[in-house]
């Protein structure tokens, strides 16, 4: 049976326990929120560079080395626009959140562009980069189109994924699959189709402008990027026809 004595020192033996676990959760958190704080803009530096990185790399070669920054703010012009085909003044397309846009209907996202302006003539567009998002098979995918002068043949995509299946759908983020996607057209005539991703893998589509070879074993993520890209290419659709009218214009001239 224990004395008050013994009982008493139990007492203070547990409360000082949860008294020194408290202060080290506080001091802990207190340190990781500081570092987290301090580490900030270093991380928003690297998720910048690397979106640029992705944007420059749908239309050419990007090199170990190369100074990201320089080369993107040389040859890219970036503008904010409407479903209309608008630009929106006083937006900046490095403040748009597509994550956020992507909840929207359609006509009421914000839609970044990326242009890549002539060297020689700064009013003509060399290449024209649209960002993507959609949903694949277990999480969100997203990407980037680049398309050529024409605004319609594809220059290159670049594609991105969260958890899809390792292997299987996860090759969207593959060399091998994105290249599949070159010089392949989103427009028939004035009708938009998209380039949509075949079921089954190992067919020829060299032939067809708008399909591309499938994934084995990964049919619903092929699915979700060909909904991705007819989602967005449909939102984007009067600021390519607009465009596509100027370059008609100047070829005319």
């Amino acid at each position: 049976m224990q004395t008050k004595n013994e009982d008493y020192n139990v007492r203070q033996s547990n409360g000082y326990i949860v008294f020194y676990a408290a202060v080290l959760t506080i001091v802990c958190g207190g340190i990781l929120a500081f570092a987290s704080q301090s580490l900030k803009p270093l991380q928003d530096a690297n998720v910048e560079l690397e979106r640029k990185h992705n944007i420059l790399a749908t239309v050419m070669e990007v090199k170990k080395g190369d100074d990201i920054n320089a080369i993107y703010s040389a040859k890219v012009k970036e503008s904010v626009i409407d479903f209309q085909g608008n630009v929106k003044e006083g937006v900046k397309a490095v403040d748009v959140d597509v994550v956020k846009e992507y909840k929207k209907l359609p006509e009421e996202r914000l839609l970044p562009v990326y242009e890549f302006r002539n060297e020689a003539d700064p009013s003509k567009i060399d290449n024209v980069v649209l960002p993507t998002y959609g949903f694949g098979l277990w999480k969100d995918i997203s990407g980037f189109m680049a398309l050529k002068s024409d605004l319609n043949t594809i220059q290159g995509v670049s594609l991105q994924h969260l958890g899809e299946t390792p292997g299987l759908g996860a090759r969207i983020a593959t060399e091998e699959i994105q290249d599949r996607y070159k010089g392949k057209s989103i427009f028939d005539g004035d009708v938009l189709k998209s380039v949509v991703m075949q079921k089954g893998e190992g067919n020829d589509y060299s032939g067809d402008p708008h399909k591309v070879d499938g994934m084995s074993g990964a049919t619903l993520t092929g699915k979700g990027v060909n909904n991705m890209f007819m989602d967005y290419l449909t939102c984007y659709k009067s600021y390519l026809k607009k465009n596509q009218q100027n370059v008609s214009l100047n070829t005319n001239l």
